[in-house]
């Protein structure tokens, strides 16, 4: 025991330092961050009023519909402003409450007043998803569990509060995401209607992404900046690249840069690297290495079967 005692002060101290050193510990000024997981489930919550009946066995959202989502978004409403007015008081330190409690409410008013022009963006793009996708056996079953759809509903959210600039939510939302499903949306990128993911796994849209209407991206696509060696001075600047209306890219593929503007009714084959501009109306592709195909062999004995040489 006095091993596990010496061993927990010895720790404290050296910590207790560390936390007198580090601007970044501890609340500033008794001021706190927003709470990660009260965010979360707010956002999980949502879906029962953006998507009634599929995440909720609340009965009322089929017999009251109006005063259904009317409770809902009362109490959203209340808890999404007291960590909207958490963020803002934490990422300024000199406004006062009353300041952060008026930004707060006409930041949660006008996001409340978006949802039901995002809730028909979404629908789009679950139509893009039931259209594009021959697996899909119906379009319940992509809202219910394709995680392409899940990323984009978390993202169009965020987008409200990232255009009114308030800190820290927008990504503890899309992070949540991208630990979810592995994508990974910047909540600043522009994305139009009709939008799917398909498969998901490993994309990346970064901050300044512009995407237009019919788009359809697949696994590992990466829509990033060519360089980020100057780190903060790049802040606010166009980095990452344009995609117009009604293109394909499929899987493994990065388009890179700020310049970078694919043109509309485009194909990007897979495994691409494209750092310049592509014309409307294209198809693009890689090259593929040449494969060598050896005659098949009378046997295989069981120790050698995963042997490349042989």
């Amino acid at each position: 025991m006095e091993k596990k005692k010496d061993a927990i002060l010895k720790a404290a101290r050296a910590l207790t330092e560390n936390y007198k050193k580090e601007k970044l510990f501890m609340p500033k000024n008794g001021r706190s961050l927003p709470n990660r997981a009260a965010v979360i489930d707010l956002v999980r919550d949502l879906r029962s009023v953006i998507f009634p009946g599929y995440f909720c066995a609340d009965s009322a959202a089929r017999i009251f519909p109006e005063q259904f989502s009317t409770y809902c978004l009362n109490e959203y409403y209340d808890r999404l402003k007291e960590q909207v007015e958490i963020a803002l008081l934490y990422a300024h330190q000199e406004m006062e409450q009353k300041e952060a409690a008026e930004q707060s409410e006409k930041i949660c008013a006008h996001f409340i007043e978006c949802l039901p022009e995002i809730q028909q963006k979404l629908l789009k793009d679950v139509q893009a998803g039931f259209d594009g996708d021959p697996a899909a056996k119906s379009k319940e079953e992509i809202i219910s569990s394709y995680p392409g759809v899940f990323a984009i509903y978390i993202y169009r959210l965020a987008h409200i509060l990232y255009q009114k600039q308030v800190p820290y939510i927008p990504r503890i939302m899309t992070e949540y995401a991208h630990g979810k499903t592995g994508i990974d949306i910047n909540p600043g990128a522009e994305i139009g209607e009709y939008f799917f993911i398909d498969h998901g796994t490993g994309v990346v849209i970064g901050e300044t992404t512009e995407i237009g209407n019919n788009v359809k991206l697949y696994q590992g696509v990466t829509l990033g900046a060519l360089s980020t060696r100057q780190g903060q001075q790049l802040a606010n600047v166009k980095r990452h690249p344009t995609i117009r209306d009604n293109v394909t890219i499929y899987s493994n593929s990065s388009v890179l840069g700020g310049e970078t503007v694919i043109g509309e009714n485009t194909i990007i084959g897979g495994n691409t690297f494209i750092t310049e501009s592509i014309p409307a109306n294209t198809k693009v592709s890689a090259k593929s290495p040449e494969l060598v195909i050896k005659k098949p062999r009378s046997s295989v004995s069981k120790t050698d079967v995963w042997d490349w040489e042989s």
